[in-house]
């Protein structure tokens, strides 16, 4: 399986790719939250940075459990 790193840069790079069409379910404080791909800002290191309430907010990539397009799941750990 692919690290949630390579698929989250394949997204943004693959001009074949929409990614509007995905989204990313990652843990919050132990719950499952679920953002639209588009709100990624970059893949840094072991990191996504997302824009959350406007502001940047780090988010560790071994947090991330489901990457789906159109609702449906590619991706799982």
């Amino acid at each position: 399986m692919k690290p949630a790193q390579d698929v989250l840069n394949q997204i943004k790079w693959d001009k074949k790719l929409k990614p509007e069409e995905y989204t990313v379910e990652y843990l919050d404080f132990g719950k499952l939250t679920k953002i639209q791909y588009t709100t990624i800002k970059k893949v840094e290191g072991l990191f996504m940075i997302i824009e959350k309430n406007r502001e940047e907010t780090s988010i560790p990539l071994h947090r991330i459990r489901i990457i789906r397009q159109k609702g449906e799941i590619i991706w799982q750990r």
